[in-house]
């Protein structure tokens, strides 16, 4: 058994997605460890880099599960966490590849160096951006990533493969000038494609109500703005 197969942590994994490669069915795994702490994270289970004992999923259960499903599936997505964060991502990719599936990855933009090597074996990608600039260091937990993001997505940009750029709108972090700040970087940027995302309270929000999650992504001025600054921009629910 090579190493990466050993070393490369699958917190968990979803057999069967129509939402998280558009107009694919995917089966993903999420990639266990993540720098960050963002305040939004549904996955705080997937944050530490830890294998947790007695693992539900090894990469070779995987492997085995998608070689029976070739057929009916045909994609496969890396998510996490931060599947970037994993040295044995490359290896991994490969190998699945060879099974004839396309893939996909989600990522935050964490490791720009990781996400070029990896870029070659990718036929699409979903890049988080979590806020404006000057909000970054605390929509990650103290860390100060944005050159990194800032970065990635210019590699994105200049790469050719297919990508989308989206926001998970938390009320407590984000307001609409936020909004229309990201907007506007990434309209500079020349991003073809930029979602909204919806955000529903993660564990231990008991105060943001669903009526300030949908305000904040319901302006008619951003949602016309938007609208009008991407080929293809939507909201989602």
């Amino acid at each position: 058994m090579s190493d990466f197969k050993k070393n490369l942590l699958i917190g968990d994994v979803q057999t069967f997605s129509i939402v998280d490669f558009p107009s694919h069915i995917a089966a993903v795994a999420f990639l266990q460890g993540c720098p960050w702490r963002c305040p939004f994270c549904y996955n705080k289970g997937l944050q530490s880099l830890e294998q947790v004992p007695d693992p539900q999923w090894t990469f070779e259960k995987f492997f085995k599960f998608i070689e029976r499903r070739k057929g009916f599936l045909d994609a496969v997505v890396f998510s996490g966490g931060e599947p970037l964060v994993q040295d044995g991502l490359f290896d991994a990719i490969q190998k699945v590849k060879e099974l004839g599936y396309i893939i996909g990855l989600h990522t935050g933009g964490y490791r720009p160096d990781a996400l070029k090597k990896v870029l070659p074996l990718l036929d699409w990608i979903g890049l988080d951006i979590k806020g404006p600039k000057k909000k970054y260091k605390i929509l990650t937990g103290g860390f100060d990533a944005y050159g990194n993001v800032q970065k990635s997505l210019q590699i994105l940009v200049d790469c050719g493969t297919k990508f989308e750029c989206r926001t998970t709108c938390d009320p407590r972090t984000l307001n609409i000038e936020d909004l229309f700040e990201i907007g506007h970087f990434l309209k500079q940027m020349n991003v073809k494609e930029y979602y909204l995302q919806k955000y529903r309270p993660v564990e231990g929000d008991t105060i943001t109500t669903d009526s300030a999650c949908e305000e904040l992504i319901s302006d008619d001025r951003l949602l016309s703005f938007l609208s009008q600054s991407f080929e293809k921009f939507d909201i989602r629910r």
